[in-house]
């Protein structure tokens, strides 16, 4: 009967989503609603001259900004997932035994919680996270009217909330009186476990993890197409095409190789566990074959997530500098050049695997040269920096955290990428470390400096900058406590993914989880911050709320931005009895 519940929902899950697809593409109301002042054809309407107000507008959109709102409103929501995950972990790691977590589900809990936290950051936050930044700025940055698939845009987007319901669904049905459990796979769902482990909720766990791959899979498609063939070539040519538009580009491509490979891998392990295949089998393709596929598109992943954010630095750095991006062809060169290496490097997850020596050699001479581009990028961003004049506005300073962060968590992969010192350090809190220094501290960090940036075309407001300069002091403190505990662990022999552990670890432990607490305290006063200025911040006025047009460097996104401003005056502003946030 398990098998037949399983197929069922499976199967129910598909249709369902076949459904909504074909009710989105034909229902003849969906048009792309451009309003005036929207993209670069300014003035020019392709649609319904306003759109529907209420939830309707939010409900039927296909506009890429407002689109690009709704995907930073997700990732917000799986970031608080994530980090809500995260701390109830480092909680039950303040102590050596199984103590928080022993009356909710223990180590089964403590598995399902490390499970989803992997996935919701990676997947439903950081991804999303972008999308929503780059569905809002590439159009106006390329002179687009829209995204090349209006559409298709939305669609990948809905796909999103009933993934996150099927991953998800594990922790809330329960409280419902449903017997289905989370996921206790880990996120990379090694095989035998992943596929010998009984249950539904694995199931639609990957099911869930398959279509957030299918929803990526259309948004990469869309941009390439949308910064290839929507942009406007004779005023913005590809020699002055930005550079967040060429990592994202390079993401769209990297995107178009590696995700339909997650998709059929995942497909192979759902018939492994549903109809007796052997793909994954000992008598079939055997475990490390999953460790292959899975890793052949993991690391390209990392780099799905890092480019774009590379590019937030290269493209606000300049801005609160005073001068402009230093080697800007070098930065672009070294972004394509990442973009090839990243599929050459995935074999220095599976040093320990016993492989040929010569392959690990191999693998290790790439992982190591793809280290080459991103020094580059690295010294051009303090080259920026040298003698000019510097603004320390919330943007920057996260600008600045990114480079510190993205400096350690490189230099600990670069002895990662080393056979002898990998061999020690795998499957340590080093590697836990080194990942998070990349994922939260670099990441993280370009998103939030993206999003502080473009905050005040976004909402029309401007936010508590005293209170998002807190969140940036809590945020590096915090982090750097956290992840150089890990990196103090994993030297120690550590091992990572344990809900228990020897006592003598435990000092470093509890070090870990104080810089947890003061960085979660940070992520509070971001999203207190974000939601109380969009209701109440101080109005924007100036089309140029950066002073960027003195420094030379009003780019595209900020001249529609001064246009739509120009427009709400001749058309007599807006209510301006709002309260103001202390500035």
């Amino acid at each position: 009967m398990a098998v037949s519940l399983e197929l069922t929902l499976s199967v129910l899950m598909g249709l369902l989503l076949l459904l909504v697809a074909g009710w989105l593409t034909r229902l003849e109301d969906w048009r792309a609603y451009a309003p005036v002042g929207g993209g670069g054809g300014y003035g020019e309407s392709t649609g319904h001259e306003e759109k529907p107000g209420g939830l309707t507008r939010w409900l039927t959109t296909v506009d890429h900004k407002d689109l690009g709102i709704l995907y930073t409103l997700f990732g917000v929501l799986a970031f608080a997932w994530g980090g809500i995950t995260a701390m109830l972990i480092r909680v039950e790691l303040i102590t050596p035994k199984m103590d928080a977590l022993a009356g909710f589900g223990g180590v089964g809990l403590y598995n399902a919680l490390m499970t989803t936290h992997g996935i919701t950051m990676l997947f439903l936050f950081a991804a999303p996270a972008i999308f929503g930044i780059a569905n809002y700025v590439v159009p106006l940055l390329v002179n687009a009217d829209d995204m090349a698939f209006p559409r298709i845009n939305a669609i990948a987007f809905w796909i999103l909330p009933f993934a996150t319901v099927l991953m998800w669904a594990g922790f809330f049905l329960p409280v419902f009186g449903v017997s289905i459990q989370a996921a206790k796979t880990s996120w990379t769902l090694y095989t035998p476990l992943a596929t010998s482990l009984p249950g539904v909720g694995v199931d639609m766990f990957l099911l869930g993890f398959h279509l957030s791959g299918i929803s990526t899979t259309m948004g990469g498609i869309n941009f390439i197409a949308t910064i290839v063939s929507e942009r406007d070539s004779e005023t913005v040519p590809w020699s002055k095409l930005d550079i967040f538009s060429w990592t994202i580009l390079t993401q769209g491509g990297i995107i178009l190789f590696a995700f339909p490979l997650l998709g059929a891998a995942l497909i192979m392990m759902l018939l492994d566990r549903n109809f007796a295949t052997t793909f994954f089998a000992a008598e079939g393709g055997g475990a490390l074959l999953w460790q292959h596929l899975f890793w052949f598109f993991g690391h390209p992943e990392v780099y799905i997530l890092v480019l774009p954010p590379m590019g937030l630095v290269s493209l606000i750095l300049p801005k609160f500098a005073g001068r402009k991006l230093f080697g800007f062809k070098f930065v672009v060169y070294s972004t394509l050049a990442i973009g090839i290496l990243s599929f050459g490097v995935w074999a220095h997850h599976m040093f320990t695997t016993g492989i040929d020596p010569r392959l690990t050699a191999s693998f290790m001479a790439v992982s190591l040269a793809i280290g080459i581009p991103s020094a580059v990028k690295v010294f051009n961003w303090i080259t920026t920096l040298w003698n000019g004049k510097l603004r320390m506005t919330a943007p920057m300073l996260f600008c600045l955290g990114f480079i510190q962060n993205f400096i350690i968590g490189g230099v600990t992969g670069v002895f990662l990428a080393a056979v002898p010192f990998d061999l020690v350090m795998q499957d340590t809190y080093y590697v836990v470390g080194h990942f998070h220094f990349i994922v939260f501290g670099a990441i993280g960090f370009a998103l939030f400096a993206g999003l502080y940036y473009w905050f005040p075309m976004m909402t029309g407001r401007m936010y508590d900058r005293s209170m998002a300069v807190w969140h940036f002091w809590l945020s590096i403190i915090g982090g750097n406590v956290t992840f150089i505990a890990m990196l103090i662990l994993g030297y120690g022999g550590m091992p990572r993914r344990y809900a228990t552990y020897l006592p003598r670890f435990m000092t470093w432990h509890d070090v870990a989880t104080v810089g947890a607490v003061i960085m979660f305290v940070g992520q509070l006063l971001f999203v207190w911050n974000f939601w109380q200025s969009f209701q109440y911040g101080k109005r924007v006025e100036s089309g140029d709320p950066w002073n960027l047009e003195e420094e030379g460097q009003f780019t595209n996104e900020w001249n529609w931005f001064a246009d739509k401003q120009q427009t709400m005056l001749a058309d007599g502003g807006e209510d301006e009895a709002e309260a103001e946030t202390a500035d």
